[in-house]
């Protein structure tokens, strides 16, 4: 005989109602993080002005990707093919990518090689070319190797560096995270180029130490990875707090844009929160 009965007549349906209560929340709550976690990137547009941008150029748009994470359980190459193809279908003028190509933490359930990650990155295509520059695990997993099958690809990686597409010059900060940018270095490049002037970051802690009118692109936050509903996200990795967790945010004369990106981070769990690819539409401010 069972030393505590299961309950009957009314007292059984209670508890009956309550486990099949909890039991479709619970199954809920999975389902939302699956989706959240392996749905479809969410495409999200804005369009930036741009004071040092000629009147009558033609506008151009920016894909911007960030914090890939190719890793097991739920970014493997091939997921990130789909990815791929889905963004060369958005027709973007320029793709830039703000780092961390790579997860290799300790609930990763496979990591890859710098060739296979990077492989399904070849097949971006826009007309402006892609530029990348690296994330902190990029650093903290293997970046010369990671760096060594770029080189064999037509993406451009900045480090510190800049690069002239069409009518932006692009500044490529290395991550600040790990304590690998240089601010003045990177200014001074772009001071060399013609065209209107973009930072390209991993995060966006940098911003602060940027001149006035500065537009950055940038990911790193995830935009928080995971979002309770009442609460909001646990925690963002930046020593602003939540000042940049993510989306637009327009302050003073600058301009931050912060994707919340493609993989995930520590755990392999999206909630709350969607995969994001940015389309940047910049045109000269007189238009």
């Amino acid at each position: 005989m069972s030393r505590f009965p299961f309950p009957t007549g009314r007292t059984r349906t209670i508890v009956l109602a309550i486990l099949a209560t909890v039991l479709v929340i619970a199954s809920l709550v999975v389902w939302k993080a699956w989706r959240d976690t392996m749905g479809d990137p969410q495409v999200l547009r804005t369009t930036v002005t741009l004071a040092d941008m000629p009147d009558g150029t033609d506008p151009v748009t920016v894909a911007l990707l960030t914090d890939i994470h190719v890793s097991g359980p739920d970014m493997p190459p091939k997921r990130l093919e789909r990815i791929v193809a889905q963004v060369n279908a958005l027709e973007p003028d320029l793709i830039v990518i703000g780092g961390d190509l790579v997860s290799d933490g300790r609930l990763v359930t496979h990591v890859y090689e710098p060739n296979e990650i990077i492989a399904p990155l070849a097949g971006l295509k826009a007309p402006l070319g892609v530029i990348l520059v690296p994330g902190n695990h990029d650093h903290w997993y293997d970046w010369p190797g990671l760096k060594a099958a770029l080189s064999k690809t037509d993406i451009v990686v900045l480090e510190n560096e800049a690069h002239e597409a069409g009518p932006l010059a692009i500044g490529g900060l290395d991550d600040e995270y790990t304590g690998h940018d240089d601010i003045p270095a990177t200014l001074r490049a772009m001071e060399k180029l013609a065209g209107a002037h973009i930072i390209l970051s991993h995060g966006p802690d940098p911003t602060p130490d940027l001149p006035e009118g500065s537009v950055v692109l940038a990911g790193h936050t995830h935009c928080g990875q995971i979002r309770l509903p009442l609460i909001g996200s646990l925690g963002v990795p930046s020593r602003y707090g939540k000042r940049y967790e993510c989306g637009r945010i327009d302050e003073g004369t600058k301009t931050v844009i912060v994707s919340g990106g493609l993989g995930t981070s520590v755990m392999p769990v999206r909630f709350g929160t969607r995969a994001q690819v940015w389309l940047v539409e910049f045109r000269p401010e007189g238009e």
